[in-house]
């Protein structure tokens, strides 16, 4: 690694963890005002456990031996000991994935998790899925060796459309359920609180998501950056048009919320093709997964499951749109770009794993954690509001003379 791509690698992962307060922002003024101290300790609660725990065994989780390993040693070089300097630069960017991936989970049970619980729900998903996962995906396990296993295209998962939205996406659905619905529960009862506090974090996550997709180009003397940077730029772009298009023709006025959901949307389906699409067809995408993505948050509504901020129809669907694009449109091998029906197969067989076991894991974890320690608050102060009852402060503690 030369000094350039060495000061790229430190940079996006600089980027990356910014993030995480970029999400912190973004649900913090998605949820009511009596909420948000909670809702944003989750993320920094995340950044925090998951940012050791990847230190001290994750990292040596997330690669294999063997294809059909299910992870690495977690003791095999325990807290990163004698590492040279560019396994360390390398640990520390992909301790930034593992972060934000946990962090996402949380907003599917904003204003009713406790803390608490949510640490150690945490702590165990990360050891449980996302370590494996990213073993799976990048670490030369099951899914990095899919293709060559049933002789097909290699799975395309350049940045965590499996490893990261759909495996949290996945995850908040199980959480969603286990804690239930909130005391109120329809459309239109719960608006976001602070929508400049939305649209910052919306930004926040659209600036450092240029190091998520672009960052791992520092070992590959970022040959493929041009492209990276251009379609994390359109596709987001294209999304909130889309998001907007339909919010209008559906609720018939475009909203500030509609536009950094759209954001995040756009970001979440380009994330696994960012570098293995032309930028026309990341154009197409982004529209489309605004569009689809816009009417998908509604399913809760249809199908009785409170995500409350909307993880499930933006990481989970969008990681979905995202990773199955590629099977009709990645260049060289997609269906309508040169290829035939193995991409989409193979695009199909990694999603549809990652989604089950994190879903899986994460029900019977957090029913175990429900029925010992209790994960959800009571009612009451769930109606008061969870800042004070859980950590003692308010978001906005105004004074009067």
């Amino acid at each position: 690694m030369d000094t350039g791509e060495l000061a790229w690698a430190i940079t996006a992962t600089a980027l990356v963890l910014f993030m995480t307060p970029g999400v912190a922002f973004f649900y913090g003024g998605l949820v009511k005002a009596k909420s948000v101290v909670s809702m944003m300790m989750m993320s920094f609660g995340s950044l925090a456990l998951i940012g050791v725990l990847w230190i001290l065994y994750g990292y040596n989780m997330s690669a294999v031996d063997g294809v059909w390993d299910f992870a690495g040693n977690p003791f095999a070089n325990f807290s990163l000991a004698g590492a040279d300097n560019e396994t360390l630069v390398g640990a520390a960017f992909g301790a930034t994935f593992a972060i934000i991936t946990v962090a996402l989970i949380s907003g599917a049970i904003a204003d009713r998790a406790k803390f608490g619980s949510w640490m150690i729900f945490a702590g165990l998903w990360a050891t449980i899925v996302y370590f494996p996962v990213a073993a799976w995906v990048w670490g030369g396990g099951w899914i990095l060796n899919l293709g060559d296993t049933l002789g097909l295209p290699a799975v395309i998962d350049y940045a965590g459309g499996t490893a990261v939205h759909i495996n949290a996406g996945a995850a908040a659905l199980a959480l969603a359920l286990v804690l239930g619905k909130r005391v109120v529960f329809q459309k239109g009862a719960h608006k976001p609180h602070n929508v400049p506090l939305v649209l910052l974090g919306a930004s926040i996550l659209w600036f450092g998501w240029f190091g998520f997709n672009a960052g791992a180009e520092f070992a590959n003397d970022l040959a493929g950056v041009g492209l990276i940077v251009v379609n994390t730029l359109g596709a987001t772009a294209a999304a909130i048009l889309g998001w907007l298009v339909v919010e209008k023709i559906k609720d018939g006025k475009a909203t500030a919320v509609g536009a950094g959901s759209g954001a995040v949307t756009g970001l979440v389906a380009i994330t696994p093709s960012c570098a293995n699409l032309e930028p026309g067809w990341a154009i197409v995408l982004g529209i489309l997964a605004g569009a689809v993505c816009a009417l998908a948050v509604e399913l809760k509504f249809k199908l009785g499951f409170d995500d409350s901020l909307d993880v499930v129809g933006i990481h989970l669907v969008g990681g979905l749109i995202g990773t199955l694009f590629l099977g009709f449109f990645a260049i060289d091998t997609g269906l309508f770009t040169g290829g035939d029906f193995g991409q989409l197969a193979v695009q199909l067989i990694a999603a549809l794993g990652v989604l089950i076991y994190s879903f899986v894991v994460a029900l019977v974890l957090g029913f175990a954690i429900e029925k010992t320690l209790g994960f959800r608050v009571k009612n009451e102060d769930e109606i008061a509001g969870i800042d004070t009852t859980v950590h003692g402060e308010e978001g906005y503690a105004l004074e009067t003379v």
